[in-house]
């Protein structure tokens, strides 16, 4: 019996995806889509939970603040690889705080929340200027900035749990869908 060596990188996860979808017993297009669906929906939960308890708890400027006037979470030289922990803690908060601030004004000036106006549409938004503006990071602008923070950082308990809830929301929803929509495009014999 001959091995043959790989086709692809996604090999191995091929292999461990099929036997999770064999133990399961759950076809793996369903599986694979059961999770695509857990994923997005443990990625929005936390934005909009976390905008809210930032909201309801005032925390958003305080922590912004403390954030954006430490020197000591500064970016400004990407290329230089943190010393310790800690230090990488506070690289990869900043990098977040940086994201969310641009991620809250095309959001923001999209659907005209987080205190910013909404754009025309087909117009883009000049997010620099947006982000670079004297006190632009205030009230909701902050509670948005930390609900993505929360929302990356919980990145890997999402995939972990959207990994464990898959099999069952393909057997409880995917698949009865599926089998639905393919049963109304059968031809009856």
């Amino acid at each position: 019996m001959s091995t043959s060596k790989p086709s692809s990188k996604f090999s191995a996860y091929s292999s461990a995806l099929k036997a999770l979808s064999t133990r399961t017993r759950t076809p793996l297009s369903s599986l694979v889509l059961s999770f695509g669906i857990l994923h997005e929906v443990t990625a929005v939960a936390p934005l909009f939970i976390g905008f809210y308890a930032s909201r309801a708890l005032g925390v958003g400027d305080t922590l912004i603040k403390a954030i954006t006037e430490d020197p000591s979470f500064a970016t400004d030289n990407d290329e230089t690889q943190p010393k310790g922990l800690t230090q990488w803690g506070k690289h990869k908060l900043s990098s977040w705080v940086t994201e969310g601030d641009r991620w809250a004004a095309r959001v923001g000036t999209r659907y005209g929340i987080f205190g910013y106006e909404k754009r025309k549409p087909g117009e883009k938004p000049d997010v620099d200027a947006l982000t670079h503006r004297p006190g632009h990071l205030a009230g909701d602008v902050t509670n948005a900035v930390v609900a993505y923070a929360v929302t990356k950082a919980l990145l890997p308990v999402r995939i972990g749990l959207s990994l464990y809830l898959a099999p069952g929301f393909s057997r409880m929803a995917t698949e009865p869908v599926r089998k639905f929509v393919v049963g109304i495009f059968r031809r009856p014999n």
